[in-house]
């Protein structure tokens, strides 16, 4: 039987299982019963399923059109044909045909898990994902990165990339922007045992990326805490009505408490305050009571300021009008012209003036 070998394939010829020949291209005759042929492409990674590799290297026809690479362990190959990126080789032996392409194979170490820098990053988008650890860092954070617990160092924001050669690499993301941390309906008891419920807010950011994590666990939590003990401090050392009255004196004071505490917990404190004060309903009830009475208090006492300033000016009037008679008779005339703009005709006689009698019909009224 024949067997053609085109130009970008190679045979190999078997006998009862065992390789025989190498067959470059063209026509081939198979010889009888026994007898197989493998044939394989020259463009893929030689390999034929169930043989080792050294059972073809012995033969000299075949080594002339092969490029033999060893992978050794910790070690990545890159392998580039003719000039582009192909794929990356793990440790082992590997064939390829240079029949038709120049190869080119880079070695590159991962005894530990640091990439070199030099390595191009396109190249991880065409490795497998299981070879490497890919950790991403935003431009607000920071990354604490341990190899097998062990811290390293801080990662820089950016795309950072480590091999996975046994070591487990791990990265605690520290967020390095301004943080808030909200207290909500904290129910507190006042020095006259009246129970409050406060809605507090503070801000800090992280000064100690490592610290933070290595020697405070949980540290949101801890500073959570934290603002709970500062406000229970001192709500619980004022009675109702001053904390009602200063509400920026118990923000001023539990932020002067919280920076106190800066450097065992890695923070530094920028702001805190009080976003609501919410009291009892019979509280609540008895205040709205106090201050409604209050009000009108208020509003009586500013009628009685206003009837005694009214009087007040009236007597001065009268006073002036008394002592002064040309201004009698100014504000005698300024009450007729309010008069007479609401009557619509007005008859006078005789020889007297029209003042003298429109006072007598007034004074006769």
């Amino acid at each position: 039987m024949k067997v053609i070998i085109n130009e970008n394939q190679r045979g190999l010829l078997f006998k009862n299982g065992a390789f025989v020949k190498y067959l470059r291209p063209g026509k081939h005759v198979r010889h009888g019963h026994g007898y197989s042929v493998v044939t394989v492409q020259t463009e893929t990674e030689f390999q034929v399923s169930g043989f080792d590799l050294a059972v073809f290297l012995g033969n000299a026809q075949f080594v002339s059109e092969v490029d033999v690479v060893d992978v050794a362990d910790e070690t990545l190959v890159l392998h580039y044909a003719n000039g582009n990126f192909v794929s990356a080789l793990k440790s082992g032996r590997h064939v390829f045909f240079k029949i038709h392409v120049a190869h080119e194979f880079r070695a590159v170490s991962t005894t530990t898990p640091e990439v070199p820098t030099n390595m191009p990053r396109y190249l991880f988008e065409r490795i497998p994902r299981t070879w490497f650890t890919k950790i991403e860092v935003a431009d607000y954070q920071k990354a604490r990165l341990c190899f097998d617990g062990e811290f390293v160092r801080l990662l820089e924001p950016g795309t950072h990339y480590f091999w996975d050669n046994g070591t487990k690499v791990t990265a605690v993301l520290v967020d390095t922007r301004l943080l808030q941390m909200d207290i909500t309906g904290q129910e507190i008891m006042t020095l006259d045992k009246v129970s409050l419920r406060i809605n507090f807010v503070c801000t800090y950011k992280i000064t100690d990326c490592v610290k933070v994590h290595s020697e405070i666990d949980d540290y949101e939590r801890q500073v959570h805490v934290l603002l709970q003990l500062a406000l229970r401090d001192y709500v619980g050392a004022y009675r109702l009505d001053e904390i009602l009255e200063n509400k920026e004196r118990l923000s001023q004071a539990v932020l002067a408490q919280l920076k106190e505490k800066e450097a065992e917990y890695y923070v530094t404190f920028i702001e805190a305050g009080v976003k609501d004060i919410i009291l009892p309903g019979d509280i609540r009830s008895i205040m709205n009571t106090v201050l409604l009475a209050e009000k009108k208090a208020q509003a009586n006492v500013i009628t009685r300021r206003e009837e005694v300033a009214s009087t007040r000016s009236l007597l001065n009037t009268a006073k002036l009008m008394d002592e002064n008679q040309t201004l009698y008779k100014l504000k005698e005339l300024e009450y007729l012209e309010k008069i007479c703009e609401n009557v619509g005709t007005i008859s006078v006689s005789g020889g007297t003036d029209l003042l003298t009698q429109l006072t007598q019909v007034l004074k006769g009224s």
